[in-house]
C-alpha cells in the first residue's frame, strides 16, 4: 500500500482555507470554554449550563455548515477536536476546583490528552494529518460530556435525587475515562503502524 493511499485513508483532503463560518464558530466555542470553566468553579451552574448548551449546538452547526457549503478545511479539522479536548479538560478542572470530582480524574484525562498531542506532532513530522476518529473515542467523549452535564445539574440542588444523579455522573465519568484511554490505545497503535510503514517504505526505496 502506497503512502499516498495511507494518507487518504487516515486524513481526508480538506480545502486549504481559513476564513470560513465553521472555523469562526469553532473559534467561538474555544473562547467560551474558559467562561464555562469559570462559572462551574464558582458554582454558577445554571449559567454554565446555558453556555454549555450553546457550545453543544454550535458543535453540530459548524460541521453541518462545513459539509453543506463545501467549507471543510485543514484548520477546521484541527480546531474541532481541540475544542472538544479543551472543553473536557477545562470542565473537569473546574469540577475539581469546585470539589465536585476527585483530582485523579483530571490527571488521568490530562495525561491521555498529552500523549495524544505528542502522537499528533510526531505524525505531522511525517506529513500525516489527524487520525480518523474511532467510535470508541466518540463514545468516551460522549460519556465524559454526559458526566460533566450530570454533575453540573446535581450541584444546582441538594436533595436525595441530586445525590443519586451525582453518583451516576461520577460512575459515567469513570466509564468515560476508561473508554477515553482505550481509544487512546487504539490511536497509538494506528499511529505506530503508520510510522512503521514509513520506515519499511524508506528501507525498500
Amino acid at each position: 500500500m502506497s503512502k499516498l493511499i495511507i494518507k487518504k485513508q487516515y486524513s481526508p483532503e480538506p480545502r486549504d482555507i481559513y476564513f470560513t463560518v465553521p472555523n469562526f464558530i469553532s473559534l467561538l466555542r474555544i473562547i467560551s470554554i474558559p467562561l464555562i470553566a469559570m462559572l462551574v468553579a464558582r458554582h454558577e451552574m445554571v449559567s454554565a449550563l446555558v453556555v454549555l448548551a450553546l457550545s453543544a449546538v454550535s458543535d453540530g452547526l459548524d460541521g453541518l455548515i462545513a459539509r453543506s457549503f463545501n467549507q471543510v478545511s485543514k484548520i477546521g479539522q484541527i480546531l474541532d477536536p481541540i475544542a472538544d479536548r479543551l472543553l473536557i479538560f477545562c470542565s473537569i478542572l473546574a469540577l475539581g476546583i469546585a470539589g465536585i470530582i476527585p483530582w485523579w480524574m483530571l490527571i488521568v484525562v490530562g495525561l491521555r490528552d498529552l500523549i495524544m498531542a505528542i502522537l499528533v506532532l510526531i505524525l505531522a513530522q511525517h506529513d500525516y494529518g489527524p487520525l480518523p476518529v474511532h467510535f470508541v473515542g466518540k463514545a468516551g467523549t460522549a460519556m465524559l460530556l454526559i458526566a460533566i452535564v450530570a454533575l453540573i445539574f446535581a450541584d444546582i440542588w441538594s436533595n436525595s435525587a441530586t445525590d443519586v444523579l451525582h453518583l451516576c455522573g461520577l460512575a459515567t465519568g469513570i466509564w468515560g475515562v476508561g473508554l477515553y484511554w482505550l481509544a487512546g490505545y487504539i490511536y497509538i497503535r494506528q499511529g505506530v503502524g503508520l510510522l512503521k510503514r514509513d520506515k519499511d517504505t524508506s528501507h525498500d526505496a
